[in-house]
């Protein structure tokens, strides 16, 4: 399993756009994207400075990414 470092709600939500998200609406100090791939689930961010591992963890899991395959696409976005 991959190690997460502190990542913001925003740089996570570059990462996935990478692979085909979108944010289709804020809701407060959240940000909701979509996919309009067929198996992508809806997914919900917060904008925080700081997002939990285990909710990160948990987004990457839900779009069929290993933790690894996250963090390579991370660090070409910068």
């Amino acid at each position: 399993m991959g190690i997460l470092s502190n990542i913001s709600g925003r740089e996570a939500v570059k990462v996935f756009k990478k692979i085909g998200y979108y944010v289709a609406r804020r809701e407060g100090s959240h940000m909701v994207l979509n996919n309009d791939k067929e198996g992508y689930p809806i997914l919900v961010i917060p904008d925080h400075k700081e997002l939990a591992p285990g909710l990160l963890r948990t987004q990457i899991k839900r779009v069929h990414l290993t933790v690894e395959e996250f963090n390579r696409l991370r660090k070409k976005s910068r």
